[in-house]
Formats: structure tokens, sequence, C-alpha cells
């Protein structure tokens, strides 16, 4: 279990390292500046939870992270932890650049209070999962990033901690291994462990957490399921890029954004008999239909869709663009209706559409997300999100 309190952390910065002296000295007024890297946070983690932390660099998700695995202390506030942590944090640290990686998982081993005995017994598994080899036995300075990282990862995973706290550490690593960390991940969910972590792969957020929190200049700006925080996050980043071009502000809603230059009127998925529907035959021929509006004059906009799993993994999205189907030239006032006949080859279960209008480099005009959502059923189950409409043939030889 993870509480924190009121949570906040003051930096005092200083132009010169001589300030720092200067500002001691009797009569001397104040050389500093204050900075806040996070101010007033609270949230706890119950056992077994995954939370991440996403937002853009300098928010104080590592500075959040760090004061939690008792590295900082905060300058005011409580944070109170039940339970052994596990820590891996920025590269490099905790590991000593001169042991060789053995010698550094008996030391990270003991730290955590683990006995010679315990980590003698944890040190296959270790091995094992890193894949390092023979490197094992080499000083880590010889390290690649990717080397240093299965390893640390390795090591947090299998000193059996109650609460892993992970910064960014899946980044530097490459999909077969990022990938076996995606199922350690699920396991350790289901033993119970308690995890937070940060990570800028949205994918990855939406596909491990139970809850995410966003930061935005060191306070909490957001919190809720992934989907619906990480859909917030995107408003706001395209908000700011947009707001560097445009002086005057519009009323958007939480997940909706874009300068304006169209709106979305309405949105539909339609049968072959041009009934709206909210339920759909795996392999189902449907059309999804999308109105909207121009405010201002424009030239070839592009339309597109975007299919989500309830839990918010990006399934299958296309536009007007990538099919190669100009839309021409729009006055203010005009409107347009566009079509998009698929055929629903989906697993069976609960799928969200986000629809948007935009530019030709991707900018938005009027992005919504989770405009509808929609049931794909079937009489037969299968795995993941795509019905590859398998066909079995068998023989026997005797």
């Amino acid at each position: 279990m993870v509480l924190l309190q009121n949570v906040s952390k003051l930096y005092r910065l200083y132009r010169r390292p001589s300030d720092r002296l200067r500002e001691l000295l009797p009569g001397s007024r104040a050389m500093h500046t204050d900075f806040w890297a996070l101010r007033d946070i609270g949230f706890s983690v119950e056992q077994g939870e995954t939370l991440s932390l996403v937002g853009p660099n300098g928010c104080g998700k590592s500075t959040l992270l760090q004061i939690v695995a008792g590295i900082l202390q905060p300058t005011a506030g409580r944070v109170v932890t039940r339970g052994r942590i596990a820590a891996l944090l920025e590269l490099g640290a905790g590991f000593n650049p001169e042991f060789s990686g053995r010698e550094n998982v008996y030391l990270n081993g003991e730290i955590m209070g683990l006995s010679r005995q315990e980590i003698d017994k944890a040190l296959p598994s270790i091995e094992a999962f890193a894949e390092i080899g023979e490197f094992i036995e080499r000083p880590v300075k010889e390290y690649s990033s990717g080397m240093y990282v299965r390893l640390a990862f390795s090591t947090a995973i299998h000193v059996d901690p109650e609460i892993l706290i992970v910064d960014e550490a899946l980044a530097v690593g490459d999909a077969v291994f990022a990938n076996r960390c995606v199922r350690k991940f699920q396991e350790l969910r289901e033993r119970k462990i308690t995890v937070l972590f940060v990570s800028h792969d949205l994918g990855l957020v939406k596909q491990l957490s139970d809850r995410a929190i966003l930061l935005l200049h060191g306070r909490i700006e957001a919190q809720g399921k992934p989907k619906d925080v990480i859909n917030r996050y995107i408003g706001l980043v395209l908000e700011r890029q947009e707001s560097k071009n445009k002086k005057e502000e519009r009323v958007r809603g939480s997940f909706r954004h874009g300068d304006g230059t169209s709106e979305i009127l309405g949105v539909q998925i339609l049968n072959a008999g041009g009934e709206e529907v909210s339920s759909l035959s795996s392999g189902e021929a449907v059309t999804v239909r999308v109105r909207c509006r121009f405010h201002q004059a424009m030239s070839d906009p592009m339309v597109g869709i975007l299919i989500r799993t309830r839990i918010g993994m990006d399934v299958y999205g296309t536009n007007t663009g990538i099919e190669h189907a100009p839309l021409g030239d729009f006055q203010p006032g005009d409107e347009l209706e566009v079509d998009f006949a698929i055929e629903c080859w989906l697993t069976p279960q609960t799928y969200t559409l986000t629809v948007a209008t935009q530019n030709v480099d991707g900018s938005s005009h009027d992005w919504l997300d989770d405009a509808i959502a929609f049931d794909v059923v079937d009489t037969r189950v299968a795995a993941g999100v795509a019905n590859l409409r398998t066909k079995v043939e068998w023989r026997v030889s005797r």
C-alpha cells in the first residue's frame, strides 16, 4: 500500500554556485528563486493495484517516484508505504559500475534485506530473465544501456517486492525484452504486487494500468481510468501546440480538442440496410458516417476514424488521406458527409469509435475521443482483437 498526503517538494535555484555561500552572509539578501517541483500531491495505491504517472517532461513524475522510494524527502506532506519496495529509477542508479553484474545483484538484494541464501535461490531466475549471458561476470561499466536495464529490472522483480517502482525502464530495452516485461507486469498483478510506474508509452499505460494520474506543473491535473486520463493528456498537448498559433481561446470539452476550422456534427454506425446500430456481428459490413461543418475556408481537409478497445488500445485507424480520397475545397458554412465502408472482422468485445477532422499535416480541426461505443458479437470466442477467420485442417498418419 502507498499513501501520499499533501506532498510538496521545493527546490531553491541559484544562478551561480557561489550564490549559495553569499546568501549565508549576515545581512545578505535572498539570492535564490523557489521552484515547486510538486504541490499538494495526494493519492493512494492499494495492494495489487498498478498506477501509472503520465505527463510532459519536467512535470514532477520522477521526483514523485523518488519520494515514494525514500530517496528524496518531501518539503511538506506525508508518505506512508507498507511493504518491501524495489525501485528501478534513472539509468545508472543502484549499481556500482566497477562491480560485476553478479556482485551488483547480491549488493542490491542485501540492500533490500534479503539473506545470502535467498539471493542464491533467486539468482538463476534473475540470470534467465535478463539474458545477458557471460556478461553477468563482467563489470557493469562495460554494459550497454539495454543490458543494464535488463539486469536491473530482472533484479528488481525477483527480490520479492511488495511495491515495485519503475521509471521509464522499458524505453531502453528492445522489443523482445519489452514484451517479456509486459507479461511480467501482468504476472505481478496476479500476485497482488503494487506497481507504480512512469512511461511515455501511452499504449503501455493503457494496457498495464488499473488507474492513471496526469501531472502538470507539479500538480495532479486528472486521475481515473487510463484511457480517460490519456485522452485528457493528448487533448492538453494538442491544445497547447495550437495555442502557439492562435491567440483566442475556444471552449472545449475534456476529451475534445481542435482549432475550430471545422466541427463534427454527428457520427453513426450503419448496417447494410442503412439503420443505425450499436451491436455488430463479427465480419458484418458496416458504414461509419461522419458529418461535419466548416467554419473557415479550407482546401483538402481530412476526416478520420479510430477504433479502440474498451481499455483504450488502438485497434485500427484510417482517414481520407490514407485512403487517397481528396475532399476538395470548402467555404464557411459548407457541410460534409463522409462514409467509411468497412468489414468488421473484430473479436467479440466492446469497442469505441474516435473521429476527427484534420489538416493535411495531421493537426486537428475537431477531435472527438470515444464518440460512440459499440459491441461486436459472435458465436465463437477468440483471443486478441482481430478475427482472422481461421480454417483448420488436420490429418492422421499411422
